[in-house]
């Protein structure tokens, strides 16, 4: 741990991307699916529908956007991709052309042959039943649609650029211009904690409870703010040395949706601890690091009920999760009451 590099980027043109992730995703990131749904609906059709269908499947550009020069907002990464050929402009942006997966491999035929075929199509349907969301999107016809939109490799690249510049102008514009200071306060916040912390220590703090040696036992692991994702984390990997980490920035006492003058994290956290059976999962993690097999036993519970329960005690910030190669454990987060309570007491004091 000890030659672990820690460094530091920064860019709403990250967040211009997760945002449209979440958005896509809402249900996962505790947001209200009815407003997520109004957001993409001010998108234009075709460049709307091509989001829905694709954004299940890719992976965000990460790694392409901490290539970029400064400044790494959303004017600037929409003049990059427009310097990119539409047929080569998704194959560049999100690194396939560099990847050793075979997945990429196979979309890179599909894209220079300009078609797909049955072998393809059993690949990605055979490779997403092992996906924890075996169901629609990632269904035989959502991969016909995904394989469809690769065989058309210029015209995707096109449609796909129009979607990010329509969404930049029907919500992204404003957006960016409220949450880029918070990014920055919250860059300078964690730049600070990285002078009495390690990488590992560092991740913790910033991801609110998670502990993943692998992550951060590399040459360089480079720290990034976003807001949308708060209090999740995304990591991708840069180059064999180098892991880029996105970090959960929004403050405890705002709100993803904008104007919203209730604390979302309150919410979330409320609503975690008003269930009898994840009281009962503090309860037993206030004691002891368990896996989720653990808890299950313990409690009687089955499987798919315990990552319920633990993915909203997550989500709320309330317990440790302790990635160890292909293991998951889990225990109490007990500073996160104490900030509960700090956050109630705020908005209880907070004056119109």
């Amino acid at each position: 741990m000890k030659s672990t590099t820690v460094s530091w980027d920064y860019g709403t043109a990250y967040e211009l991307f997760v945002s449209l992730m979440v958005l896509h995703h809402a249900d996962e990131y505790g947001i209200r699916a009815g407003w997520a749904a109004g957001v993409r609906s001010r998108i234009p059709a075709t460049e709307r529908r091509l989001l829905e269908e694709m954004f299940p499947f890719l992976d965000l550009p990460i790694a392409w956007i901490h290539t970029l020069p400064e400044p790494k907002d959303s004017i600037a990464v929409q003049w990059a991709m427009r310097q990119i050929p539409a047929e080569e402009r998704m194959i560049k942006i999100l690194g396939y052309e560099i990847s050793d997966k075979e997945s990429c491999q196979i979309v890179l035929e599909v894209a220079k042959r300009r078609a797909w075929d049955s072998k393809d199509l059993n690949f990605f349907v055979d490779m997403f039943k092992k996906h924890k969301k075996a169901k629609s999107p990632y269904d035989r016809e959502g991969i016909i649609k995904y394989l469809d939109w690769w065989a058309r490799p210029d015209e995707f690249g096109d449609t796909f650029l129009s979607a990010i510049q329509a969404y930049h102008q029907a919500f992204f514009e404003e957006e960016e211009k409220r949450i880029g200071p918070i990014l920055k306060q919250q860059l300078e916040i964690a730049q600070e904690l990285s002078k009495t912390k390690n990488a590992k220590e560092l991740l913790a703090e910033l991801s609110k409870g998670v502990s993943y040696d692998e992550l951060v036992e590399t040459k360089d692991v480079v720290f990034i703010p976003a807001y949308w994702i708060t209090p999740m984390i995304l990591s991708q990997s840069a180059s064999e040395n180098k892991n880029l980490v996105l970090f959960g920035a929004r403050p405890s006492n705002m709100s993803v949706i904008p104007g919203e003058v209730i604390p979302d994290g309150l919410v979330r956290t409320l609503k975690a601890l008003a269930d009898p059976t994840r009281l009962k999962i503090l309860h037993d993690l206030a004691h002891d690091e368990l896996a989720p097999s653990e808890i299950a036993r313990r409690l009687h519970l089955r499987a798919p009920t315990v990552t319920h329960h633990m993915n909203e005690l997550r989500m709320a910030g309330l317990v440790h999760k302790i990635i160890k190669g292909q293991e998951t454990r889990y225990r109490t987060r007990r500073e996160a009451f104490n900030a509960m309570c700090d956050d109630m007491n705020d908005f209880l004091d907070k004056t119109d």
